[in-house]
């Protein structure tokens, strides 16, 4: 019923979990203007009543202990300044029994995959990013945050050791992103 989308930026994994018809969605993120554009896409869906935007830091959340069923962070994580505190956080929030699903790059493991995402991501898509973009660093971040960012049994290994349960990862697109999800403990 409580579901809190970390890292929500402009709101589009929130506004599609309004599919979920009794969810209350709150989406956090420390990056004010992306969360007013947020804000313009839920009004014009009106959507007001079902979510709810604020300014918060993943690693200091807003929200009380033990409150929410669920908590999605859909290419953020990678982001955290300090990823065992974000996750300790988001793990203290969630009620017993409270899911999380985290939505990040990884690199594929089957090594035609591989050689073909790393070729796209480190010289392809900077290079269109140079072509198009104002901003030469961003394109440059992306592949350099998702090379760097410990996916698979690692992440999963973090996940454990901030105390989820029932771990799980789900590659999709021949692996160049995973769906991780976990369970805090009944009796945390």
């Amino acid at each position: 019923e409580t579901i809190v989308d970390v890292a929500t930026g402009t709101g589009d994994l929130a506004i599609a979990l309004t599919t979920i018809q009794s969810a209350k969605i709150t989406g956090i993120d420390i990056a004010v203007e992306m969360l007013e554009i947020g804000k313009q896409k839920i009004t014009q869906r009106k959507l007001d009543r079902k979510i709810k935007m604020i300014i918060g830091d993943a690693e200091s959340l807003p929200i009380a202990d033990n409150t929410v069923d669920a908590v999605t962070v859909a290419f953020g994580v990678r982001n955290f300044g300090d990823l065992h505190k974000g996750l300790s956080e988001i793990y203290r929030i969630l009620k017993p029994e409270g899911q999380l699903f985290v939505l990040e790059t990884s690199v594929p493991k089957n090594l035609l995959f591989r050689i073909g995402y790393t070729f796209y991501s480190s010289l392809f898509l900077p290079l269109v990013g140079r072509l198009f973009s104002s901003d030469k660093k961003a394109y440059s971040y992306l592949s350099d945050s998702a090379a760097a960012f410990p996916y698979g049994e690692v992440f999963n290994n973090k996940l454990r050791k901030v105390g989820f349960t029932s771990v799980q990862d789900h590659p999709q697109t021949f692996g160049v992103v995973t769906i991780y999800q976990g369970t805090k403990k009944k009796d945390a």
